[in-house]
């Protein structure tokens, strides 16, 4: 029973369209899903194994690694259940944004085996918003201006 449900979990992981990626207590990455090779365009198998480097941006490393083992530590993360976007990197080196949501998957004592995000590229809206309030900005500069 337990083998059932694992491989019904698995495929339906796969076939999110959303990024599901899962670390293990060192960051490194474990399961990449579809949907993940679809955001970052990395296959699985270029990224199993691998530190989640791969995906963050070098000036935010050094925060990210920091919160990843205060999170891995206590069994929590900081944000809870809010989604968080974040800045992210694409396989041919774009900068997206990226809507995540994290949680800890715990094992049957409560310690930390890893963590799990599930995220969707948000940099098409990112954008559309930005420019919206830069034209919005130069609107009313104008305005008051005039």
């Amino acid at each position: 029973m337990q083998e059932e449900r694992l491989r019904l979990l698995a495929a339906i992981a796969e076939q999110l369209p959303d990024a599901v990626v899962f670390a293990d207590r060192e960051g490194l990455i474990r399961h990449w899903n579809a949907g993940a090779e679809a955001v970052f365009g990395f296959a699985a198998a270029e990224v199993t194994g691998r530190s989640l480097d791969v995906i963050i941006p070098e000036r935010l490393r050094a925060p990210h690694w920091a919160a990843y083992e205060r999170a891995i530590e206590s069994g929590r993360t900081r944000g809870g259940n809010a989604v968080r976007t974040t800045r992210a990197l694409h396989k041919d080196g774009r900068r997206l944004y990226v809507d995540f949501s994290f949680g800890l998957v715990l094992d049957a004592a409560g310690s930390a085996l890893g963590s799990v995000a599930l995220g969707r590229d948000t940099t098409a809206h990112y954008l559309e918003v930005k420019a919206m309030r830069e034209r919005l900005a130069a609107h009313d500069a104008g305005r008051a201006a005039g």
